[in-house]
């Protein structure tokens, strides 16, 4: 995929799937494709995984063709080490290649990598250079505003950025030293967006689709990453593309039983019953916040011992529901986890 073509996904979508650590593996980006999201981005995949023949590591790279354009994420803490893995994912199938510099992870950082990297500039140039330089497929990254409040430079590496040819610089409105506390700035944001000569991504705090279409008009972002707005509204990314597109929005009732007897087929045909059991657990109790009744419910189903008690006690729960609006949680504990 050429840098054009890519570009061109995105102005007819803007709306992209951030890239969540267990939880943009292929079973879910297939469904948030069919539900509406422009561009799809693996979980960050260890480019030294990579480097050692990992099977784990290369099975969360996998994809269907449904999926494209979709982009695997890598990260590590050297240039030669994360170009080798680079170009094995573009051999693997990859339309383009995203840097992961945003990971605020202790045990990622301490490494050199994730948002490590933005304390050193030059670096941030070599490691550009020297992947840009290893594939024909383009390169992107996501990068947070900065190390801590006194070192914000996503300015600086977006320049940095676009001399060394990548095609975007999606930013998380958070420094790293925040972690995934407090508000994403926005206006942060747009001030880098206003100065910068590459395509720039907003992430952070995309809770509705009403806000994602907000802060594209607000801050003239080329894109917003939606991460955990995703995981309380999956329709979050249909619903977003409609108010953008400027078409009427249909009063919604969600078929949460639907998706999640789509979620246990979908998540069955690629890996094994407990896996399945405690995907459903996981993504029943997201889509459950803001709904009455939602932290009796999530004690009950982590509970549960078997497939189809999970999936029996989702259904029921949510067959209740249809004519309930969910609440406004933006800032639920249950949800400020490390995604997106």
């Amino acid at each position: 995929m050429a840098p054009s073509d890519l570009l061109g996904a995105l102005r007819a979508n803007p709306f992209v799937l951030a890239p969540m650590a267990g939880i943009t593996d292929p079973s879910f980006r297939t469904l948030m494709r069919r539900l509406g999201c422009g561009v799809v981005i693996t979980e960050l995949v260890s480019a030294h995984g990579i480097e050692f023949k990992s099977e784990k590591t290369i099975r969360l790279m996998g994809f269907e063709e449904s999926q494209r354009p979709f982009g695997i994420q890598l990260f590590g803490e050297t240039p030669e080490i994360v170009a080798r893995a680079a170009k094995f994912a573009e051999e693997f199938g990859a339309d383009f290649i995203d840097l992961n510099f945003g990971c605020p992870v202790p045990k990622v950082v301490k490494k050199g990598a994730g948002s490590a990297i933005l304390r050193d500039l030059p670096r941030v140039a070599e490691m550009f250079r020297t992947v840009r330089a290893a594939i024909s497929v383009p390169l992107t990254v996501k990068i947070r505003t900065g190390w801590d409040e006194s070192s914000r430079n996503a300015d600086a590496v977006a320049q940095i950025a676009y001399d060394e040819g990548l095609t975007w610089v999606a930013i998380h409105g958070r420094t790293r030293a925040q972690g995934y506390s407090g508000d994403a700035d926005w206006n942060y944001i747009a001030e880098v967006k206003a100065k910068s000569s590459i395509p720039i991504l907003g992430n952070g705090d995309i809770n509705s689709a009403a806000t994602a279409v907000r802060r594209l008009r607000e801050t003239g972002c080329d894109g917003v990453m939606i991460g955990r707005g995703c995981l309380k509204n999956p329709w979050i990314f249909r619903e977003a593309i409609e108010l953008w597109t400027n078409q009427a929005a249909a009063s919604r009732t969600y078929d949460f039983e639907g998706l999640l007897r789509e979620m246990h087929d979908t998540f069955l045909a690629r890996t094994d019953e407990k896996i399945t059991m405690l995907q459903l657990k996981k993504f029943a109790s997201w889509y459950s916040t803001g709904y009455p009744g939602a932290s009796n419910f999530r004690k009950a189903i982590f509970q549960s011992q078997a497939l189809g008690e999970t999936l029996d006690l989702a259904l029921s729960y949510f067959s209740d529901l249809k004519s309930v609006l969910q609440a406004d949680t933006s800032h639920e504990a249950f949800l400020m986890g490390g995604h997106g």
